[in-house]
C-alpha cells in the first residue's frame, strides 16, 4: 500500500487548541480543532459547506500551533488518521501550516 494517497490540505481557523505537551520521547505535541466554512459546487450546484475537525501537530509545528490563538487562519496540510485504535473517528496529523492573515514574518513549516 505505499502508493495509496492520502494528503488533505484544508484552509481554515483554529477553534480550539489544547495545552502543548510533550510524548514520552520529549516531542512536542498540541491537538486543537479546526473550523472550515466555504461553498463548494457538487453536481453543478453550489453548496455551503461548514466543518470541525479534529486536528493533532507534532514537532515544531506542534510549537507553532501551540502559540496561536483561537480564530488565526491557516492552509493546514496533512494526512488523515484514525483517532485511536479503538475509535476509527478520523484525525488530521498536521505536517505543514501556513498561516494566512496576521502572520508578518511569513512563518509556515513543512514536516
Amino acid at each position: 500500500m505505499t502508493d495509496a494517497s492520502n494528503r488533505l490540505i484544508l484552509d481554515g481557523s483554529i477553534v480550539e487548541i489544547a495545552q502543548l505537551r510533550h510524548t514520552p520521547a520529549g516531542v512536542p505535541v498540541v491537538n486543537f480543532r479546526i473550523g472550515h466554512a466555504s461553498e463548494q459546487i457538487e453536481a453543478g450546484h453550489p453548496r455551503k459547506v461548514e466543518v470541525e475537525m479534529a486536528a493533532v501537530a507534532l514537532g515544531q509545528t506542534a510549537v507553532l500551533i501551540g502559540g496561536a490563538r483561537p480564530g488565526e487562519r491557516a492552509k493546514f496540510i496533512g494526512f488523515i488518521a484514525a483517532k485511536s485504535i479503538k475509535s476509527k473517528q478520523p484525525v488530521l496529523h498536521v505536517t505543514e501550516i501556513e498561516f494566512l492573515e496576521g502572520n508578518e514574518n511569513g512563518i509556515q513549516t513543512q514536516g
